[in-house]
């Protein structure tokens, strides 16, 4: 089993992966005396237990050529000091400054340093200053800036959420109906907690999709449009 403090290989792919990101981006940036980015283009996506969500994330990366980051990823992340401290010593001054300033208004001096929630924010911060990127969950559209990157809800009726999920799991539909209502309890309670908002309210997202009334395909495809229609680039897919 592993600790609080070890990495998957995915998870450590992922991280190497950022920051060769990062290196490029700033080689770049020197040669052509440009301003570095306080975080790259990204997509949030949050989802419904059993709506679909981590295929939709899967396949609109392999579209894109992006990293995902999803729920168990980002968790183990923030209980990697290791791994954030690594991230955060590529930046430099300037990065470093927003990066706390952000934090500041994030964590409005209701949570720690060494609190979950602080490490997470860090977390996620860090990566999506290193390069384009795609979150799945954890209340992310909530810790990347407002102003960019784009947001989205994946939800489904409760009935077919819970079929999904009986067949992803291999239980019955009956404890797959409360462990749906269990786990949307307990996302509906972090959100609060730490966000002070609601994971339904609808103000949230750039678009929703009802997954029960298109595929994953049609779904990405949806997600790529409003992408375009928010001036980031997928001409190379």
């Amino acid at each position: 089993m592993k600790t609080a403090t070890q990495l998957s290989p995915g998870v450590e792919r992922l991280e190497e992966r950022q920051i060769r990101n990062w290196e490029l981006a700033r080689a770049q940036r020197a040669h052509k005396k440009l301003a570095p980015k306080r975080v790259h283009d990204f997509v949030a996506i949050s989802r419904q237990v059993g709506s679909g969500g981590h295929e939709v994330a899967q396949l609109l990366g392999e579209r894109l050529g992006w990293p995902l980051f999803d729920k168990e990823i980002l968790h183990a992340m923030a209980g990697n000091d290791a791994v954030r401290e690594r991230l955060y010593q590529a930046l430099d001054e300037r990065e470093v400054g927003w990066l706390e300033q952000i934090l500041d208004v994030i964590i409005d001096g209701r949570f720690s340093a060494a609190n979950y929630f602080h490490r997470l924010s860090k977390g996620v911060l860090l990566l999506a200053h290193g390069a384009p990127s795609i979150f799945l969950g954890r209340g992310a559209d909530l810790i990347l800036p407002a102003d960019q990157g784009v947001r989205v809800r994946l939800v489904a009726p409760l009935r077919d959420r819970v079929r999904r999920f009986a067949k992803l799991t291999g239980v019955d539909e009956n404890t797959a109906r409360q462990k749906v209502l269990d786990l949307d309890h307990a996302r509906h309670d972090f959100v609060r907690s730490h966000f002070r908002k609601d994971i339904d309210d609808p103000s949230r997202w750039d678009l929703t999709i009802n997954t029960s009334r298109l595929s994953p395909a049609q779904t990405v495809e949806l997600i790529l449009h409003l992408m375009r229609e928010h001036g980031i680039a997928t001409d190379h897919i």
